[in-house]
């Protein structure tokens, strides 16, 4: 007969044994459980915790933790492009900081125009600060605030829900202002190109678009509106900023000048003519600027002319103004001295020595 098993242990353990018939009449074969002990089947009884460090079935708080921690480790490795990013651009603008000040030439400039063009211009300053300095102040923040998320440490009580749309702020703040100014560097600084200045507008694009991917979409429809008005803000003020601001004239390298000699249709007066031989025998040298001296006056002179071909795109310099590192017109050459700049003829005498007298002098002898 089947006997009853005590279950307070919560296992069960069965034995199966065959009995003979007791007789040679057949009789149908028939099974007994038996006490003989076979390996326990474990069977859970309760929905207590299990004790004694034993192992329970996955649950569902198990998989969410395990959700989480994914969703923890993709939002570390977004924070850590984030750093990594601003990071390159804060040394892109302290280099462009740098350039600004010392009025230096970029390492490697490319296109028509250098970044020194487009530093130097009006453009690079936004209600008297110069550009870069606002660039690398808010590569700064970006990075500050994105290392600061990426560890859950926000200063000041700031949630870090908060802290994510503070920063899709600044990111659209930034592109923003990176897209009117690649406008105005095709429209009011053409011809110009800055390396640096496009590497920068590429990076505040990376992280506008890095913003957008963190926040998600249903909650960008929340502030869509506030992001549109802060970029409208942007462009309001720098648009203000620009309203005196000049436009970069056509480079020197397009223009295409002939070779003319101008015609000196006034005569000179006698404190001319005896001037421009002083000046002819101390050896002075003239680059342009005749006309004052008069018609006469100027035969007496040591003029050079440091295009006699005319200019246009690949033309040198004559070798004599090079040597002499003649940068502008008109140029005097007194003394081994180069002046730039009009000069009168008071000035002229003043300067090499002429007297009234000697230009008396000089009257008489002719």
């Amino acid at each position: 007969m089947a006997r009853f098993v005590s279950v307070s242990s919560c296992q069960f353990h069965f034995g199966f044994r065959e009995v003979s018939p007791p007789s040679v009449t057949s009789y149908p074969r028939r099974f007994e459980v038996s006490d003989r002990r076979f390996p326990a089947i474990p069977i859970k009884c309760s929905s207590s915790e299990p004790e004694n460090g034993e192992d329970s079935a996955p649950s569902l708080s198990s998989s969410s933790s395990s959700s989480t921690s994914e969703v923890s480790t993709s939002n570390s490795s977004t924070y850590n492009w984030y750093t990594g990013i601003g990071g390159i651009g804060m040394l892109d603008t302290a280099y462009l900081t740098y350039l600004k000040v010392t009025g230096s030439d970029a390492f490697c400039p490319i296109g028509g125009g250098t970044c020194g063009d487009v530093l130097n211009s009006d453009y690079a300053v936004v209600f008297g600060v110069p550009l870069p300095v606002i660039g690398f102040v808010m590569y700064g923040v970006v990075t500050a605030l994105s290392a600061e998320l990426g560890e859950g440490n926000l200063p000041f009580g700031i949630s870090k829900s908060n802290g994510r749309f503070a920063l899709f702020g600044i990111t659209t703040a930034m592109a923003s202002a990176s897209a009117y100014f690649l406008y105005i560097l095709s429209t009011k600084l053409s011809g110009s190109s800055c390396l640096y200045c496009l590497v920068s507008a590429f990076l505040s694009f990376s992280l506008f678009f890095l913003s957008v991917k963190d926040v998600k979409l249903q909650e960008i429809q929340q502030v869509v509106g506030l992001q549109i008005c802060l970029a409208i803000i942007v462009v309001a003020s720098l648009t203000a900023s620009y309203s005196t601001a000049q436009p970069i004239p056509s480079r020197s390298g397009d223009i295409e000048l002939p070779y003319f000699r101008t015609e000196i249709s006034s005569s000179s007066s006698p404190y001319a003519i005896a001037l421009a031989k002083h000046l002819n025998s101390i050896g002075a040298k003239i680059s342009i600027h005749l006309q004052m001296f008069g018609r006469e006056a100027a035969k007496e002179l040591n003029y050079v002319e440091c295009f006699p071909d005319g200019y246009k795109k690949g033309t040198k310099i004559l070798k004599a103004c090079a040597d002499a590192a003649i940068e502008g017109f008109p140029t005097w050459i007194i003394n081994d001295k180069v002046l730039s700049g009009e000069i009168e003829l008071a000035e002229l005498a003043e300067m090499t020595g002429f007297s009234l007298d000697q230009a008396n002098e000089t009257n008489q002898l002719q």
